[in-house]
């Protein structure tokens, strides 16, 4: 009888433990196979970022998927924080840097649905500062030199330009325009040896005003140039709706799908969960510089300012696989997250690197509204659906949501540097290969 107690025990124990992963993760679990994936394939997923950790290339990760609306996989691997030697959790912090950018691009969405503003407002609407903007042309000179001059821009900026990264507006952090990257060092938005996309440092206010100073790097809505403009459309969204932005997605977005631990600063009780990075770069032997997420920020960056957790990503990313609704928490309409995972660069050029470019080093790829897109089977080389969309962060995270295969994986890891589009390619091949129908 004590013997059969015990197995109850266990049993109602491990059935707990079930039901408090589904809940966390706001999806309800099932085995691999019962939605057409390979358990067996699955565990090259651990096994291969095992063997990442053993050889000392990453600290650690934790990886969930989503298949067919069912949580299939959620594992962990490595350490929260190699240092201290304390382990990777499922509920360990991440900085998820431009993972952000859905987050930002969501909320100015659900405004537009709303109809409180809409794709093709010039932002002059909202911020008057960016009425009569200028280009920053360069040219060569007779010695084969780089010269600048000034050029007005030929149309507005609009909100699709912000959504879209076609506003011309940089990051100081890639930008080759001197010029550029003088007038946003002057406006506090970049600091020579400080921490690399922290845009946090200045206000609402001063964020707005030093961008508009700035010269554009391209004409608005030719070119797509990955930058401050989603940064730039979090203020839009702030002015609209007349709240903070990261009050807003938790009005909007968070709170109703549960992402209980996503913010713009993490809290102290919740500090200990912070996952870090190595203090060098295995690779290239340089010193690693995270945003301090523990700090209030000046600002809420759109861009690049959120920390959370892999499960509350998922519940994102789950609600836009299941078409803008979770768990009878509708966020957007269908056709809202339709319209933006298509293509919206059609001929547009893509200087100096195109999306799949920039995020995993392979071609096939244009962008949507706030997401990469995958357009067509062939070109790129790494599996995928054609309209699958996705992005990335600046410290390592990672996530696709691809409809045709009703899949949605995140992986969360603090891994910055040259090495990521290898492991963006490596996880999503790893992944893709689990799906057997």
């Amino acid at each position: 009888m004590k013997y059969q107690k015990n197995i109850i025990s266990t049993l109602l124990a491990a059935s707990f433990l079930i039901s408090g992963l589904a809940i966390a993760q706001n999806i309800s679990t099932a085995k691999p196979e019962d939605v057409g994936m390979s358990s067996a394939r699955l565990k090259n997923v651990k096994a291969s970022l095992q063997a990442e950790v053993d050889k000392g290339n990453i600290p650690g990760a934790v990886v969930m998927i989503n298949r067919k609306g069912k949580l299939v996989y959620s594992e962990v691997v490595g350490y929260q924080d190699k240092s201290a030697n304390k382990p990777m959790s499922k509920d360990s912090i991440f900085r998820i840097y431009s993972m952000t950018k859905p987050l930002a691009s969501v909320a100015a969405m659900i405004l537009v649905e709303e109809g409180k503003m809409q794709l093709a407002d010039p932002i002059s609407k909202f911020m008057p500062e960016f009425a009569n903007m200028q280009v920053s042309v360069g040219t060569k000179d007779s010695n084969g030199n780089m010269e600048y001059s000034l050029v007005p821009a030929a149309k507005p900026i609009t909100v699709q330009d912000l959504l879209r990264h076609t506003s011309g507006i940089g990051y100081p952090e890639i930008t080759a325009n001197p010029n550029i990257k003088k007038a946003y060092t002057d406006a506090g938005l970049y600091v020579a040896g400080g921490t690399d996309y922290d845009q946090r440092r200045v206000t609402p206010q001063e964020m707005i005003s030093g961008i508009a100073k700035a010269p554009l790097n391209t004409q608005p809505g030719t070119n797509w140039e990955y930058g401050m403009s989603v940064d730039l459309l979090g203020r839009v969204v702030e002015i609209v709706s007349g709240k903070r932005l990261g009050d807003f997605l938790q009005d909007r977005v968070f709170a109703p799908l549960q992402m209980k631990d996503t913010a713009f600063s993490v809290p102290a009780d919740k500090k200990s969960r912070i996952a870090e990075p190595f203090a060098t770069d295995p690779f290239n032997k340089t010193p690693i510089k995270l945003l301090d997420v523990t700090i209030k920020p000046n600002n809420d960056s759109g861009g690049a300012g959120a920390a959370g957790t892999a499960g509350d990503y998922l519940n994102f990313a789950s609600m836009m696989l299941n078409g803008g609704e979770l768990n009878s928490q509708r966020i957007l309409s269908p056709m809202t997250v339709n319209l933006m995972a298509s293509d919206m660069l059609g001929n547009r050029t893509t200087v100096p690197l195109t999306p799949g470019q920039l995020l995993m080093g392979v071609d096939g790829y244009t962008f949507g509204l706030g997401f990469m897109v995958r357009q067509g089977q062939g070109l790129a080389s790494v599996d995928g659906s054609p309209g699958e969309y996705m992005w990335a962060g600046a410290a390592g995270t990672f996530f696709w949501i691809d409809p045709k295969e009703q899949l949605a994986v995140v992986v969360m890891s603090q891994v910055p540097g040259p090495i990521r589009p290898y492991y963006r390619r490596m996880i999503k091949q790893l992944v893709s290969s689990a799906v057997i129908k």
